[in-house]
């Protein structure tokens, strides 16, 4: 887990999750997550592979949230400051 003030997602001044990654290692992340999404998209185009297709997409964004849940700070409802 991430010290306090280490956090690669802070958390969203309003609602409820994660805001914009706060340094190199959280947009690496976001990075690595987008060319998933474009592999899947050339792998099992959505009008042919809907299933694999929609099975890719749960699957990477399943890793992103487990990063962010592990790296970002904890999650709850924010009113903000």
């Amino acid at each position: 887990m991430a010290e306090p003030g280490q956090f690669w997602f802070p958390a969203k001044r309003y609602g409820w999750g994660w805001g914009p990654p706060s340094c190199w290692q959280g947009r690496l992340v976001v990075v690595l997550y987008v060319l998933l999404v474009v592999a899947g998209c050339i792998a099992w185009p959505p009008a042919r592979a809907t299933l694999h297709f929609v099975l890719w997409i749960g699957f990477v964004t399943a890793l992103l949230i487990a990063v962010c849940w592990r790296t970002g700070e904890p999650p709850r409802w924010r009113w903000g400051e």
